[in-house]
Order: C-alpha cells, then structure tokens, then sequence
C-alpha cells in the first residue's frame, strides 16, 4: 500500500460539528494530512485556515443553507456534532440533523465517487443490534420531520428503546450506518464510524463524574488516561482515506479494550457494563 494512501492532500474535508473536542482535533488533523477543510458548527470556530459556516442541526433551513454555502466537492465528511442528555433537541443533534444533512449532500451532488463518510458514535450505542427492529423502524422514517415525528411517538413509552436520549441516539447513528454500507456504497461512498470510550472533550466536561467516571477501575489497572480527542481523530481520519477503502458499514470501538476484556471477564468488572451497554439487562 502507498503510504500517501493515509493523507488527504487534494481533498475537500467537512467537518461537522469541528469546533471542539474530537471534531476540532479531527478537523486539525485532516488539514496537517493535506484537507482543505470546511467545519461547520454552532460554536465558534477558532481553527485557523479553514472555512467556517454557522449550523444548527436542530434546524432543516439552516443546515440547507450551511450546505448551499460549503458547496461541493466534499471528499471526506465527518458527522461530529453531539450533545448530552438534557440539551433541547438532542434527537436532531446526535442523528436525525446529520442523517438530513448527508441526504441533502447527497442530493446536491457533493459527494463524488470515491468519497467517505465517518461518524462519531459512543460505546453507548452498542445495544443497536439488540434493538434492531426498533432501530429499523426509526431509520425508515424517510426525512427530517417523520423522524422527528417518531421520537415524539415513542418518548411517549420512557422504558421502550426510541426516546429522546444519547444512548438510543448512538443506536441508531450505528444502525444507519450498517443500513447505508451497500445503497452508499452503490453510489461510489463509503460510510463508517467510531464508538469511543470516555474521551476527555468539553461535553464529557460537562458532565465529568458520570462521562469520565466510567472505566476508570479499567484504566487504573492498566495505567491509562481517559482518551483524548486527538487519540479518536487518528482512527476517524484513517477510515474516510484511502488506505480504508474496504472498510465499510464498521463501527470501530475505540476504547483501549474495554468492551472486549468485559465480554470476554478477562477484566471480570466490566463484564456487567458491557451487557448492559449490549441491552443485556
């Protein structure tokens, strides 16, 4: 393989959601790899050298508008938006934004053949396969406003799966992203994602005790820090180059082994996270 197969020299990257944590590190990243780089965010964009455009995921006119502004060609887009339980709209920001932005990408003709997309999901969204059939419902919703429409059905029944939270958010950006790995693939893109552990960003911040409380037993043992958002930027940036052409449809777990030393007890005290993580509850 070419080692020039990593970079991104000649390419057009967007980043949505690049203005923090592991978008701002990932949008950094492409750049030093050769990227021209568009981010797109609420918050302010202080990366020098790229092109900043205002969004609001929560908002069908404004990601339209943010799109019409970036233009294409987009070589490599990242969906890096997220937000924590208890932030209005949380259903539009982790999925259903991102979900119509990268249609209406699509539509306008700004992904090209040979193109990638990589996504930011959570461990937390490992159930996806547990709830599968739910999650396939939700994912047939055909546009912005029927899945919005779903969500509000189904907080109806807060023990079901298909409420308006981050966990059954990362479920379904998992879900879509194995669902879209052929009809994507037809048209040239590939689409992967990663599932982090705790990650040291302003969200996890936020919430510190829970977010960045969890593992730590895991990391005590076996002398790790919670990862940081350059460490999640490496993997995202690899699966939408080239060097990743046959990766498609994969959620990466990048967690420094959490999840696999708790399926397999070879760390017995994450073996009870982790099927609770899968719905094993």
């Amino acid at each position: 393989m070419n080692p020039e197969s990593f970079r991104y020299d000649g390419k057009r990257a967007l980043v949505v959601g690049g203005a923090t944590g592991m978008g701002a590190a990932t949008a950094k990243l492409v750049q030093e790899l050769g990227a021209e780089v568009v981010v797109m965010d609420f918050a302010e964009v202080t990366l020098p050298g790229v092109k900043a455009i205002n969004l609001d995921l929560r908002e069908k006119a404004s990601i339209e508008a943010a799109l019409d502004e970036c233009g294409g060609p987009v070589h490599a887009l990242f969906g890096c938006a997220g937000a924590a339980d208890g932030t209005p709209g949380i259903e539009k920001i982790n999925f259903i934004g991102h979900r119509h932005l990268i249609d209406k990408a699509i539509e306008k003709g700004m992904l090209p053949s040979g193109s990638a997309i990589g996504m930011i999901s959570s461990t937390a969204g490992l159930a996806w396969q547990q709830n599968l059939s739910v999650v396939l419902d939700y994912l047939a919703t055909p546009d912005f406003d029927s899945a919005v429409a779903w969500i509000d059905q189904h907080a109806a029944d807060p023990e079901s799966p298909g409420n308006a939270d981050y966990m059954w958010s990362k479920q379904a950006l998992c879900g879509y992203v194995a669902s879209q790995a052929y009809p994507m693939l037809k048209r040239g893109i590939r689409i992967n994602a990663i599932m982090p552990g705790p990650t040291d960003t302003p969200l996890a911040r936020a919430n510190e005790e829970l977010w960045l409380g969890f593992g730590t037993d895991y990391r005590d043992e076996t002398g790790i820090k919670a990862s940081t958002p350059e460490e999640q930027a490496g993997p995202l940036a690899f699966l939408c180059s080239d060097a990743a052409v046959y990766c498609n449809g994969q959620t990466l777990i990048t967690d420094a082994g959490y999840v696999s030393s708790g399926l397999t007890n070879s760390f017995e005290a994450a073996g009870p996270v982790v099927q609770f993580l899968l719905g094993n509850y």
